[in-house]
């Protein structure tokens, strides 16, 4: 019988120490590691650019979260991401990614690969037939954002799987926002997950991290590759934070999921909203797709401004729980305004986001307490 979710989020890589019997992974605060003679490397490290027992103990961890053979930690999320297009992707290449993408995903894709030679076309992923319309003889990835960020729209990745399968093409999907508490990409045929571990993985706003988790040996072989030779690394002490965030991923994603129901509920129907972004919504048009690849909904609610973009702003600068900043999946409530904040790389492109939208990353706050706040900002 295999252990569940919450259990291998605890015991997955983190064995005692055998030397202190430590029943928490110890920190291996050392840049470099002796050597039982030339080339004899003791338990497998030599440099702690090329592994550290640390991080080894978080990829595992990942790795098993995600019900994949392999995991790698980056220095970021947009370090991971970069591996994983650098792994996929040669100069002539065509890829898929979503007409909303994060804008630090579509800024790297447009701004950096671009000049590598690579060519993207953004296509509506809830929509498989506008996928296979972007397609091309020499697409080589398709890029998964489920649910994108930051208005929450949901791709079928079984569907998208399939499309990608039959046209040659990697499946990537980004599960920053669902987690692998409540969305499990390798299980409906991805061919690797990206995660920005700073966001719900680590959970306490404290850590910066990536991650890229794979069962294609081949595939995973690359990332090692890129890992070492790039050398976007977290420190031990990076990867012990992400490490100890994720043994209690299972209870604050419920929390975070049940906090942003109720603000769904206050939200919808307010006189001063004119449209709330959220899968869990009956009337959100994937809902059912949501509903059939995901446990529950999440922590990230969106929603749009009956009275236009100043008035947004002006909400955003009035909460008092809800604190004004970029980032996503903490403890704490976050709230911004993705147009002139996270998605600003995007204006002027396709991939620009409404003047008008809010986004909240709800925390796990007692939820009356943050009803009140966001109504009071609302007024």
């Amino acid at each position: 019988m295999s252990d569940g979710f919450a259990t291998r989020a605890i015991h997955a890589g983190q064995e005692a120490d055998p030397a202190t019997g430590s029943v928490i992974v110890p920190i291996h605060a050392t840049s470099t590691y002796a050597q039982d003679g030339v080339g004899g490397q003791r338990a497998g490290f030599e440099y702690s650019r090329t592994g550290n027992p640390t991080r080894s103990a978080l990829e595992e961890c990942l790795a098993s979260l995600e019900g994949a053979r392999f995991g790698r930690a980056f220095g970021s999320g947009m370090a991971a991401t970069d591996a994983v297009l650098r792994a996929s992707l040669r100069p002539g290449d065509h890829m898929v990614i979503p007409d909303d993408a994060y804008g630090g995903t579509f800024r790297l894709v447009d701004k950096v690969f671009t000049e590598w030679g690579v060519d993207h076309t953004p296509a509506q992923l809830s929509d498989v037939d506008s996928v296979r319309a972007a397609l091309r003889p020499n697409t080589k990835l398709i890029w998964v954002e489920t649910p994108t960020n930051p208005l929450l729209n949901i791709a079928d990745i079984a569907a998208l799987a399939q499309l990608a399968g039959e046209s040659g093409a990697r499946l990537v999907v980004d599960n920053t926002f669902a987690s692998p508490y409540l969305q499990q990409p390798m299980e409906l045929g991805a061919n690797a997950v990206v995660h920005s571990t700073t966001k719900y993985l680590g959970g306490h706003s404290d850590v910066v991290g990536g991650a890229v988790v794979t069962s294609d040996e081949e595939l995973a072989g690359q990332i090692a590759f890129l890992q070492n030779s790039a050398g976007a690394v977290p420190g031990p002490f990076d990867a012990w934070l992400t490490l100890r965030g994720a043994k209690t991923l299972a209870v604050r994603m419920d929390r975070h999921s049940s906090n942003a129901e109720r603000i769904v509920a206050a939200l919808e129907g307010h006189p001063k909203v004119s449209r709330v972004f959220y899968p869990g919504l009956p009337a959100h048009p994937r809902h059912e797709v949501a509903a059939k690849q995901m446990s529950r909904f999440g922590g990230m609610v969106s929603f749009t401004h009956a009275d236009g973009e100043q008035a947004a702003l002006e909400v955003c600068a009035r909460t008092r729980l809800f604190t004004l900043a970029e980032s996503l999946g903490g403890v704490e409530s976050l709230i911004e305004h993705p147009g002139q904040m996270t998605h600003a790389s995007t204006a002027g492109s396709m991939l620009q986001v409404p003047a008008d939208l809010v986004r909240l990353s709800v925390g796990i706050e007692e939820p009356g307490d943050l009803v009140d706040d966001l109504l009071d900002a609302l007024g």
